[in-house]
């Protein structure tokens, strides 16, 4: 199944307001999933599946529809630094023993098709396509061999990361999650639909800048999950975002960085597409 947060236009309000529900892709249709305002929502329901397959509420064109951030509000947003060997290497970096964590939080993800903000505080805002994991069941010290129980499905994100920030510290947090600044979604493909391993690219402007599978990870999607686990319980919908590949603006020479006007497009093959106009914040 494909699952997705589906923006509507709120009953009540100022009219400016929106409000969101949970809908499920049937080709070029969304069926709502009703009595859940998003994916998030949805996957804290132990029968998530069954009633996701069995739901035939309201219907919505795919073509045109305003989406949210897939999960718009998980408990936690995990992410791995230097997970893939060519990224690892144009940083001048080794490839590590263990994963290499930080966060970001809920504030910063946006939808897959809205604007990306520079802000004004930063002109050296860079992009990391990304593989995300969604989690589906609750789990603590979950062993590598029984992680695929807990992930729900996968997503494609885009790190976007501001430089300077990033790099005032030997800390990654402040240069990770600005606010509205990471594009999640275009939905959640179940696992049984996915396995890692397809294509990821990234593209300023229609010129490709990443290009490589989501299989040439170092650590696998099994083994951080199981390796998170030990250290906090994972929650249905908390997110793990897996890694960049090596293209990223900052490795480049000279070194590339978004501008106005450009448009981002990240794409993983069997998952969809985040396209996102880059605009400055007012």
């Amino acid at each position: 199944m494909k699952l997705l947060t589906l923006r509507l236009p709120a009953v009540t309000g100022n009219g400016n307001e929106t409000a969101t529900v949970a809908v499920r892709q049937d080709g070029d249709t969304l069926t709502e999933i009703p009595g859940f305002a998003d994916v998030g929502a949805l996957l804290q329901d132990p029968t998530w599946e069954t009633t996701a397959a069995a739901a035939n509420g309201a219907t919505h064109a795919l073509d045109g529809a305003d989406l949210a951030a897939v999960v718009p509000s998980p408990g936690k947003i995990i992410c791995v630094g230097h997970n893939y060997r060519n990224h690892i290497k144009e940083m001048g970096r080794e490839v590590p023993e263990h994963p290499t964590l930080f966060a970001k939080y809920a504030e910063s993800l946006i939808g897959p098709n809205d604007d990306l903000a520079l802000p004004q505080e930063s002109d050296t805002v860079d992009w990391e396509a990304e593989l995300a994991v969604v989690i589906g069941k609750q789990g603590r010290r979950i062993s590598e061999a029984d992680a695929a129980d807990h992930i729900a499905g996968y997503a494609v994100l885009n790190d976007i990361s501001m430089r300077d920030y990033q790099f005032r510290t030997i800390q990654w947090l402040q240069g990770k999650t600005w606010e509205k600044s990471t594009p999640f979604g275009p939905a959640l493909v179940t696992r049984d639909e996915f396995t890692p391993g397809p294509l990821m690219t990234s593209a300023v402007d229609g010129d490709i800048q990443q290009s490589t599978p989501t299989s040439d990870l170092v650590f696998t999607p099994g083994f951080l999950v199981s390796y998170i686990s030990t250290i906090i319980t994972l929650n249905p919908g908390d997110v793990i975002a897996t890694g960049t590949p090596g293209g990223v603006g900052h490795a480049q020479d000279p070194k590339r960085y978004l501008q106005e006007g450009q448009v981002l497009v990240t794409t993983i093959e069997g998952l969809g597409q985040l396209k996102n106009r880059v605009i400055k914040e007012a």
